[in-house]
């Protein structure tokens, strides 16, 4: 006991002795730094007057202001900002599913208004806008020098209203004009369908309606199948989804994670920190499953991604996500505004930061055609033996058995099809085919069910 009170009073005098020596000049420093701090608002102060003065025509102070204070914030990095009162309400109504505008996620890059992706079913999807574009032109305007959410408010109006977009596309050489009309968003943030034995979820955002869709999406699937048995996997399909709500994306992996950490996010203070664990409950009792991203999956979606892969609960399939590894919280201030600011990076469970580097696909898959064969080579292919006259039957086979085997055949070639309309769709249903075959076979053979996916790596 008392070797313990020494060493606290050794460390308390440690600590008065040490204080003592710096505190002058961390007193000094601090007074400087407060000094500067008051330098610069007089600067601002006589900018702001000078301005409201002298300039051309009159300004109102609030503009001034708020342009000054989102200056502030969009000086940081791309995704701060500040909304006055009709933004934020628009972001709020956005976040319950439903907004007017083009169905467009963008970000800012260079100056420019970078397209993380676009909304499936909205103006944009239909008028043929792509992930990684880059919109130079708002009805002949430039957006250069604009704001991120200066260039957004310039792309919303009336409901039926035309727009016109110019765009700069990777690897192709002119800009490229595109007329879209506005319409009234609404957002199925989810849904679900089967596609031969798999089940296919495909989320288009993160807002309060995706885990909801996500579970009336899988029943349906399900329901169709004639029960969660009869479904050999599940593919995820989280492409072009520009994120959202981190709640949601929590909610979403937690479906089909038992235990283990799904996100933590740390700020500029260790006490900021927060992690998020996974409950007990698997949607789909631990089927196999594929994730696909690309180029557009982003924000909340990565998340959802880093935590199915780190826990090696799922396959990710396609190509690189977009790395925006960082959170937003919306703060509200005076004068019914509010500030987007970034306040933390969030980390997947193995602990890696995912901000500007993406998530990394196991298996890269580019989302690619089959290119028919030429005319003249299609004439030259070979007929099966089926087609030939007087063949001999097959005795191997009874009625029943020769049914099923056409059947299968049938969902094969039905499957094929697939490949030539989305090919990184039609692999990742392959995927789940092949780990169907091996476990029945591990089965017949008596291996039982296949051994738990190994945990996810220690975090850092």
């Amino acid at each position: 006991m008392k070797k313990f009170v020494m060493a606290a009073v050794g460390g308390t005098l440690a600590g008065i002795v040490v204080t003592t020596q710096v505190a002058g000049p961390l007193l000094a420093q601090t007074t400087k730094d407060n000094s500067t701090v008051y330098q610069q608002l007089d600067l601002f102060g006589t900018v702001f007057e000078r301005i409201r003065a002298q300039y051309v025509e009159p300004v109102s102070a609030k503009k001034l202001v708020e342009a000054a204070i989102n200056g502030m914030l969009t000086s940081l990095d791309p995704h701060s900002s500040y909304m006055d009162a009709k933004e934020y309400a628009a972001m709020q109504v956005q976040t319950r599913g439903e907004f007017g505008g083009l169905g467009i996620e963008v970000t800012m890059d260079q100056g420019y208004i970078k397209v993380v992706s676009p909304i499936d079913g909205t103006p944009a999807a239909k008028a043929g806008v792509k992930p990684g574009d880059y919109i130079v032109k708002v009805d002949g305007k430039s957006v250069m020098g604009l704001t991120l959410d200066q260039a957004v408010e310039l792309m919303r109006g009336p409901v039926g209203s035309e727009i016109k977009l110019e765009i700069v596309r990777k690897d192709v050489k002119d800009p490229i004009d595109l007329k879209l009309t506005r319409d009234t968003i609404k957002l199925t943030a989810g849904k679900g369908y089967l596609e031969g034995h798999t089940a296919v979820l495909r989320l288009t955002t993160f807002n309060d309606q995706t885990y909801p869709d996500l579970v009336s999406g899988l029943k349906k699937a399900e329901d169709e199948a004639g029960g969660l048995d009869k479904i050999n996997g599940v593919v995820l399909d989280l492409r072009n989804n520009p994120g959202g709500l981190l709640t949601q994306a929590i909610k979403v992996s937690d479906a089909f994670l038992n235990k283990g950490e799904i996100v933590s996010t740390r700020g500029r203070h260790a006490e900021d920190g927060e992690r998020w664990n996974a409950t007990a409950g698997d949607l789909i009792d631990g089927k196999p499953m594929v994730v696909l991203i690309n180029g557009g999956t982003a924000s909340a979606a990565e998340i959802v991604t880093g935590a199915l892969q780190d826990h090696h609960r799922a396959i990710v399939i396609g190509t690189k996500s977009f790395g925006k590894g960082s959170v937003q919280t919306i703060i509200p201030i005076k004068g019914e505004g509010a500030m987007r600011l970034t306040t933390a990076r969030y980390y997947t469970p193995s602990g890696r930061s995912i901000q500007a580097l993406g998530i990394s696909p196991d298996i890269v898959v580019p989302q690619e055609s089959a290119k028919p064969l030429p005319a003249d080579e299609q004439s030259n292919q070979p007929t099966s033996e089926a087609d030939l006259k007087n063949i001999l039957t097959n005795d191997s086979m009874t009625k029943g058995e020769k049914k099923q085997y056409l059947e299968e055949q049938k969902a094969a070639a039905e499957a094929a099809k697939l490949r030539d309309k989305d090919f990184q769709l039609a692999y990742a249903i392959d995927i789940l085919r092949g780990l169907s075959v091996v476990d029945k076979e591990r089965a017949a053979l008596g291996g039982g069910a296949p051994a738990p996916a190994a945990a996810a790596p220690a975090k850092n």
